[in-house]
């Protein structure tokens, strides 16, 4: 031992040895193992008896050994009939002197992410994309959830199938066909762990690195991000009135793999693509062998007649993929979402099971009581109603509030409003600003793909906090205005 005995035990022996965090035991073992790792202890040196060096330490001989032996586990030491001895380790080099802390080297595509914002933790005033969470029929939740332990017993704590509970698949697939006319049998639709993870499994399923994919610009971020972590080529295509706008050279030029929309309330300016739109979409996308990505988010809460029904079922075999979540309409950290697979795609079902989990199987059984009992289809006319009245409060205040040239897009259904401001208002620095003082639109300029043209404006979600609170932000808003 390169140690004498008595220098060892004055180094584990040293305070707090009894008055520390850890257990007895625990201190010990990371004493020695400091010792060992500084070079304190050499290789091959041999340590006392352990039940002299317990008596020596004051300590059970139990709670060394016990000490020892996780060092042993760890191979820091090895013991046999000739005691403990310290194993040898590799040195790692020591830094130099004037080292700094550099990034690591990270893949290509995650560089491309860096000027994406993330989104904050706890959600505020103004915020897009927040259900109300204070108006969610708790209770009833609490029941289903009850009442799917009582019913499933341990098995609700296991895994789930890949694709999902048969039973939420099946309570999808009904809802979807009366209130989105989706015409779908319970095998089409998979659950997912979010709409993220559908965008994901799209990627993985139908494209190879270096494919075009198509999304609206301005758009939603995420699938900006998935396409991108893809590896994908993404090729912003113009939104107006009528939805997204393809033109004949981007379909001759840039023909896609994968077409991202939100046709039912475009993402954020709010537009209802055309039924023209909509079948000329479908015709291109079915002549160029092209994937259309349909993200109804939130199109269950139409504030005027019933929702628009989906491009998916417009045709038969349409070269649709559906997707939702029920993070909008019921409470974000469900994290559950659902795409619905068009016919041609079902016998590639076999190899998405390695790609998916199965989620939280309590949750989804939990859902689809909630749905089955009628809980949830009371609770979205409840908030679309609740919505509508938000909406023309808000329409209202920002008309009679904002003090610079502004237009309103969108307000016909969703959660939100998008605010558009004249040409060289900094939206960010105008965000950050609401940010500081507790409320959270989105920067509109930040949903355009880099290098596009932009519309300053902001994305002012109404779904989250009763109006008297979105009537001070709208307030705080104006007065930013007004200052610079």
């Amino acid at each position: 031992m390169n140690l004498p005995e008595q220098q060892l035990i004055q180094l584990l022996d040293q305070p707090p040895l009894r008055g520390s965090d850890d257990t007895l035991h625990r201190t010990l073992y990371l004493r020695l193992k400091q010792a060992i790792v500084a070079g304190q202890l050499k290789a091959h040196s041999s340590l006392p008896g352990a039940r002299r060096l317990a008596a020596a330490l004051g300590v059970s001989r139990n709670t060394l050994e016990t000490a020892l032996e996780q060092l042993v586990v760890e191979g820091y030491l090895c013991r046999d009939r000739q005691g403990s001895r310290v194993l040898a380790l590799p040195r790692a080099a020591p830094p130099a002197p004037d080292s700094r802390v550099t990034l690591a080297r990270l893949a290509g595509r995650m560089q491309a992410l860096a000027g994406y914002p993330a989104r904050g933790e706890t959600p505020l005033l103004l915020q897009p994309g927040c259900p109300s969470l204070h108006d969610f029929p708790l209770n009833h939740w609490q029941r289903c959830r009850r009442h799917a332990l009582q019913k499933q017993g341990m098995e609700a704590l296991a895994y789930g199938p890949p694709l999902g509970e048969r039973v939420l698949r099946a309570a999808v697939a009904r809802h979807l066909s009366l209130s989105r006319a989706v015409p779908c049998a319970p095998e089409q639709v998979v659950i997912t762990q979010g709409s993220r993870q559908a965008l994901d499994i799209c990627v993985q399923l139908l494209t190879n690195p270096g494919d075009i994919a198509w999304v609206e610009n301005p758009g939603y971020l995420s699938a900006q991000v998935a396409f991108r972590t893809g590896n994908l080529t993404l090729v912003p295509v113009a939104v107006d009135e009528e939805g997204i706008l393809p033109t004949p050279g981007q379909w001759r030029d840039t023909p896609p793999r994968l077409i991202y929309t939100t046709p039912s309330h475009q993402y954020p300016l709010g537009c209802v693509m055309s039924a023209a739109r909509r079948l000329a979409l479908l015709d291109n996308a079915s002549r160029n062998q092209s994937w259309i990505i349909e993200d109804d988010y939130d199109s269950e809460f139409r504030h005027s007649g019933d929702p628009v029904a989906a491009m998916q079922g417009m045709m038969a075999q349409p070269p649709v993929i559906y997707m939702g979540t029920f993070s909008k309409t019921l409470f974000p950290s469900l994290g559950i979402g659902f795409m619905v697979l068009p016919p041609q795609l079902m016998p590639a079902v076999a190899w998405l099971k390695p790609l998916l989990r199965g989620g939280d199987r309590l949750a989804q059984l939990t859902l689809a009581e909630f749905i089955e009992r009628g809980y949830y289809s009371r609770h979205l006319g409840a908030m679309r109603r609740q919505y509508s009245e938000r909406q023309q409060q808000l329409r209202q205040l920002l008309a009679a509030e904002i003090p610079v040239a502004h237009r309103i897009s969108g307000g016909s259904g969703g959660m939100h409003l998008t605010l558009l401001l004249p040409q060289g208002c900094d939206d960010v620095a105008l965000v950050q600003q609401l940010h500081a003082v507790g409320a959270g639109p989105a920067a509109l300029s930040r949903f355009y793909l880099p290098g596009s043209a932009v519309q300053p404006g902001l994305v002012i979600g109404y779904g989250n906090g009763p109006f008297s609170r979105l009537e001070g932000a709208v307030r705080q808003l104006a007065r930013l205005l007004r200052a610079g």
